[in-house]
């Protein structure tokens, strides 16, 4: 890929992962490609990971209480595994 990771849209990022599952699904993939395609769905997938966290920490969630509209830090939901 020739451009930064910095100019990668988390959209554009996705839709490139979601082309490489497809070709790594259809099984037509020579070894040596299917091996470069699974390293880059790796990278791009921990791009859109880092992009994710990014946005999360500026989300902020307006929380009307008692003493009018407060700001907190978005706290995402973990979910129970049912570990």
């Amino acid at each position: 890929m020739s451009t930064s990771e910095t100019e990668v849209s988390f959209e554009m990022a996705i839709e490139q992962l979601e082309r490489i599952v497809s070709q790594l699904e259809s099984g037509d993939v020579p070894l040596e490609k299917a091996i470069e395609l699974y390293q880059e769905g790796v990278r791009l997938s921990h791009l859109c990971g880092v992009k994710l966290e990014q946005v999360e920490k500026k989300i902020e969630m307006l929380v009307e209480g008692e003493a009018g509209v407060t700001r907190k830090p978005f706290q995402p939901v973990l979910e129970d595994k049912g570990n």
